[in-house]
């Protein structure tokens, strides 16, 4: 009875919060990208709201001397002196599945002019990751629709692949294709750094109303705040667990990994991290592995996580390529040469690996793979004699096979853009392939 006495009730706590005097420090500088705060304690994380008109930032470095801020909104006509509030919290974001069919910008606020999203709930964006030993085994396949990819670089449902090529070698295409042609129960798709031009063709040509029906799409484009793009890669991260919390398995697509990795080296040299590889400063790194291992499988349902790497130069081994190769259960790549060819997808099998395809095919689909995989490799060797007419019929049945079915081949790997291949019908496009490649090769 005491006990029940003495309890206050909520509202009477809210009030005494109210009550409370507001703490407000100053804007002592802003530089660059970043806003230096005065007079506001704060931790790494925090939200707080600059100016009068409240524009949003992040802190992103803590000192003696006060507060680093990056803005999630423009800071134009902020001064120096400028008020500056703190939420006492990190930024939070809507989940749920009132998300599907949505366009959200980096901060989780809809941008495609439907109105309040209809939200189970608020959380964070910052999550740890399933425990290693808690993850459940990589064990069946995820159809993607293409057929080079779902017969020679089978994804499993809840790996991690990435799409590594140059500029304009086809990385967006062969993500829309996916976005279209999987069947997984949800996807979430995060564009970074992009155009705003490709945003709405990107909705329109390649999602389509179908698509985007079961899509939660989160856009950060080119022009904004370094901290909204780097913000926008972990809000679609979180959306996409929040549907696997809920035990569906969701695909995130994230385009492009790379432009994240450049948002935050602004960040890192804006706040006084020396530059390392390449002018990447250490933080770099750690955000990767952070953002990589959060998708993947839990207890419960799955994240599929398709990242598109752009590679400076097409130089495959540059630092962000190498580092998200070394943490993703997979790689696609993609070739140039193939692609001024108009061989499409431009998807470069020998160079293509997929860690768990033997781990979610069966031993048939492996043989029938293989077999291609062999045939290419062997006429991959003597290329460069066939191209001056230097090989002679007979030398190798593996490579004759190849060239007498070297149109069969092409086709296989081709695929138009809004052509969706079932995945059933590629397996046994393979398996017949893979026969005749057997036959013409022991023949």
């Amino acid at each position: 009875m005491t006990a029940l006495l003495t309890r206050r009730p909520p509202a009477l706590d809210a009030v005494r919060a109210a009550a409370l005097p507001e703490r407000i420090g100053s804007v002592a500088s802003l530089a660059g990208i970043g806003a230096e705060v005065r007079g506001l304690p704060g931790a790494i994380g925090d939200l707080l709201l600059i100016g009068d008109g409240r524009a949003r930032a992040e802190v992103v470095a803590v000192s003696g001397a006060g507060l680093t801020a990056m803005p999630l909104d423009p800071l134009d006509g902020i001064p120096a002196g400028a008020p500056v509030r703190s939420t006492g919290a990190a930024m939070r974001i809507p989940v749920g599945a009132g998300l599907l069919g949505r366009v959200l910008d980096a901060t989780g606020r809809p941008i495609d002019g439907g109105g309040p999203v209809d939200a189970a709930g608020t959380a964070t964006i910052d999550n740890a990751p399933p425990s290693a030993l808690h993850r459940t085994r990589v064990d069946s396949a995820l159809p993607l629709g293409v057929r080079v990819l779902d017969t020679l670089t089978t994804v499993g449902r809840g790996q991690r692949i990435g799409l590594f090529a140059g500029s304009g070698v086809g990385k967006s295409s062969l993500l829309s294709m996916i976005a279209r042609g999987t069947d997984a129960e949800v996807s979430v798709i995060a564009l970074i750094g992009e155009r705003g031009r490709e945003v709405r063709e990107f909705l329109e040509d390649d999602l389509g109303p179908e698509g985007l029906a079961r899509s939660v799409v989160i856009v950060s484009t080119a022009d904004q705040p370094a901290l909204m793009r780097v913000r926008a890669a972990f809000t679609a991260t979180r959306i996409a667990e929040s549907f696997r919390e809920a035990g569906s398995h969701a695909v995130l697509m994230m385009d492009s990994l790379t432009r994240v990795a450049m948002a935050q080296r602004e960040i890192g040299l804006a706040v006084g991290e020396p530059p390392a590889t390449r002018g990447y400063p250490p933080s770099v790194f750690g955000l990767l592995a952070r953002l990589l291992e959060r998708a993947g499988t839990a207890e419960q349902g799955s994240v599929t996580g398709i990242y598109t790497v752009l590679v400076d130069g097409d130089d495959h081994n540059e630092p962000i390529a190498d580092t998200a190769r070394s943490i993703l259960d997979g790689h696609v790549t993609l070739d140039r040469r193939l692609a001024s060819g108009g061989h499409f997808p431009s998807v470069e099998v020998l160079s293509s690996v997929s860690r768990v395809a033997g781990k979610v095919c069966s031993p048939e689909q492996l043989a029938a793979a293989r077999m291609l995989r062999q045939a290419m490799a062997a006429r991959r060797d003597v290329q460069d004699l066939i191209d001056v007419g230097a090989y002679s019929r007979g030398a190798n049945p593996l490579v004759d096979a190849a060239l007498a079915l070297d149109a069969e081949i092409a086709a296989f790997l081709q695929q138009r853009i809004d052509e969706a291949a079932p995945v059933a019908l590629s397996w046994h496009r393979l398996a017949d392939l893979a026969a005749r490649l057997r036959g013409a090769a022991h023949g």
